[in-house]
């Protein structure tokens, strides 16, 4: 069989893996699909550039390498919590950019002079958003993991526009000289030191309720810088999987700014915007609930909806949440999840948790869907999420999320908010919901008051 073929083989694995993805169903056989084809690849990559002359010693170099890489990924991805996923897609996104910046530095400095303006422009733009990638990456890991950074100051801004700026004149300048002109790998390393630098300065400012645009937009770059090495290298499945990746990490950029009713430069500007002069906000009447009050409730309802946010992931609720709609369903309740598309901190962040703690798919109904039929829900409990179900974004044009899409729980017979305490979202907007006479509040660890419900619900 001739390399070509297997490329295709690979390429086309990739498409069918990342499409059985796409169905809950046959989400775990499309990632073993594509993670094989990928591997099935680098195989053929390394046998095809193995020549008469290429040593036994370096054929197994290259395989062991590999294997290598493959057992450290699953073990390492193994070994992580549900609730770390966000970081292990940050640095296993940082990892494939960092690839990228290698590839066109190796190309570059161990098989000579590049005579090529378009395959010197290849080599500039993985360099750059391979760079941006990997550090940005990196950064969004150690936010994550709340690991302390520099506070973002207006400096930080300035330095990432001169750096971005650098990087613009560098490639005019590769481009309007004549080839030769400029020594090229020195260009290149310039370039590529910008982008990691820019990277940093790049992700800084944006606060942790945005990391799920982030983390899209850094997966996109990746997804390019991939792109670009699959145009040097003439490789189909590096091609077509840079094009997927970057598409779709573009298209759901932009779904989530849409959907948090911003626009990307808002959320890119991150802690340097201007939040406006503090109001005067009158105080809240708040109806408190406690746990078994709440069991009692639950206990006599028939359709009962559960709005889970990042609060959830902290507390680390949802096989809570899994017994709980099992006990519900033993009393009769149906009980339903509904996702807002920003909820949490990455794309998808509750989906997988929800999947982890093994509840159905078919309990997890869409935000558009939920909302066309919230006034036949006896209740519905909010479970760490704030302003994606503040009723401001919909009734207040004075307000700083007026218009974003938000899931309508005020419209449910009975609305419970399962709170710390009385602080405000990300957007530090006063969650008007809390004032509706539907809407009481729990106050506690999520997990904690749970498994109290659950209890007492067993009791009933």
């Amino acid at each position: 069989m001739s390399m070509a073929l297997v490329y295709l083989a690979s390429a086309v694995g990739l498409v069918q893996g990342l499409k059985y993805m796409g169905d809950p169903a046959r989400a775990k056989l499309g990632n073993t699909v594509a993670a094989a084809s990928v591997v099935i690849a680098l195989i053929a990559v390394a046998i095809a550039h193995s020549g008469p002359g290429t040593s036994g010693f370096v054929i197994a170099l290259l395989l062991g390498l590999i294997l290598l890489g493959t057992v450290i990924g699953k073990l390492w991805s193994d070994r992580v919590a549900m609730t770390s996923m966000p970081q292990l897609v940050s640095i296993f996104n940082a990892l494939g950019g960092a690839c990228a910046v290698v590839l066109g530095l190796n190309a570059v400095y161990s098989e000579g002079p590049v005579d090529s303006k378009f395959l010197g422009i290849v080599l500039i733009l993985g360099g750059v958003f391979g760079g941006t990638a990997f550090t940005g990456s990196m950064v969004a890991y150690m936010k994550l993991d709340g690991r302390k950074l520099p506070r973002p100051v207006k400096a930080h801004k300035y330095i990432a526009q001169v750096l971005l700026l650098t990087m613009s004149v560098m490639t005019v300048a590769y481009l309007v000289l004549s080839t030769g002109t400029l020594p090229f790998p020195l260009l290149l390393l310039a370039i590529s030191v910008a982008a990691l630098l820019y990277g940093i300065f790049f992700t800084l400012p944006i606060g942790g309720a945005d990391m799920p645009v982030l983390i899209s937009l850094l997966n996109a770059l990746t997804g390019v810088a991939t792109l670009m090495a699959g145009l040097l290298f003439h490789d189909p499945v590096m091609l077509i999987g840079g094009i997927l990746v970057g598409a779709t990490g573009l298209l759901l950029t932009t779904q989530m700014c849409t959907a948090m009713n911003r626009s990307l430069g808002n959320v890119l500007a991150g802690s340097f915007r201007s939040s406006g002069a503090p109001t005067n906000e009158a105080e809240q009447d708040i109806r408190p609930i406690t746990a078994v009050e709440t069991a009692s409730l639950l206990a006599f309802c028939k359709q009962v909806a559960v709005v889970p946010g990042y609060g959830m992931a902290v507390a680390q609720a949802q096989r809570e949440c899994f017994v709980l709609q099992e006990q519900l369903r033993q009393n009769g309740v149906d009980l339903h999840f509904i996702i807002h598309p920003v909820a949490g901190r990455m794309p998808g962040h509750m989906n997988v948790l929800l999947a982890e703690a093994n509840i159905p798919y078919a309990s997890v109904i869409d935000m558009s869907a939920a909302n066309g039929k919230m006034e036949y829900y006896d209740a519905v409990l909010v479970i760490g999420a704030n302003d994606v179900v503040n009723p401001a974004a919909e009734n207040d044009p004075a307000s700083s999320i007026y218009g974003m899409p938000i899931i309508r729980a005020y419209k449910a017979k009975q609305v419970i908010v399962m709170k710390r305490g009385m602080a405000k979202g990300y957007s530090g907007v006063t969650n008007t919901l809390f004032d509706r006479a539907n809407c009481k509040i729990l106050f506690g660890d999520a997990k904690q008051s749970l498994e109290t419900i659950i209890n007492e619900l067993k009791r009933i």
